[in-house]
């Protein structure tokens, strides 16, 4: 598998794969190309050779998008990782090139989308739904029935209350509590949280 994104979600998505025995060519990044990280060759993510299997280790959806679409145009795989240390509960989907680290807990009749991210010690409660390119970080939960569309980001030890919908690019801060639907493109923070104010 090669990793694309050599920064610090690449380097967790490469303790994954350490943890759950998946071997690693090296990365793709081409700010860090010609470099190792790790010990691993570091590649621009033009230099994929062809067929090889890919994981995206970046934060931001929208470089996440951009480079699921230039690597499958050059014939790679998009390959879904877990950590042995993570929970999926029966009936759970995962779409292709997602990570799930270590301690997160997927619950029963779960959605992920395409190159959807759980960090580590992240929860996602059962029924939910969520599209593409969505990310849980650290410690966010995620309750049940929530739908979250493409790209949305849900931030550290954040919370969504059950039923919520979050619209397409939506971003909810660190620590905020989610009580109601949040529409598209729009940033919310705090308890309960608000959009935020543009200055």
């Amino acid at each position: 598998m090669w990793i694309a994104g050599a920064g610090g979600v690449g380097r967790e998505a490469l303790d994954t794969a350490l943890a759950a025995g998946t071997p690693v060519s090296g990365f793709l990044d081409d700010r860090a190309a010609g470099t190792t990280v790790r010990g691993l060759p570091v590649l621009a993510p033009s230099d994929l050779p062809p067929g090889s299997p890919y994981l995206i280790g970046i934060a931001d959806p929208a470089v996440r998008a951009r480079l699921a679409e230039l690597l499958s145009g050059l014939g790679g795989v998009a390959t879904t990782l877990v950590h042995p240390r993570a929970l999926i509960a029966p009936g759970t989907l995962l779409g292709e090139g997602c990570l799930v680290m270590g301690g997160a807990y997927v619950s029963s009749d779960v959605r992920l989308g395409r190159h959807g991210q759980v960090h580590y010690n992240a929860t996602v409660g059962h029924d939910s739904v969520l599209g593409d390119r969505v990310t849980v970080y650290p410690g966010g939960n995620v309750s049940g029935s929530v739908v979250l569309d493409d790209d949305c980001t849900v931030g550290s030890n954040a919370v969504v209350l059950q039923g919520r919908k979050l619209g397409r690019r939506a971003f909810v801060g660190a620590g905020a509590v989610v009580t109601r639907d949040v529409p598209a493109a729009t940033t919310v923070v705090g308890s309960p949280a608000r959009p935020l104010r543009k200055d």
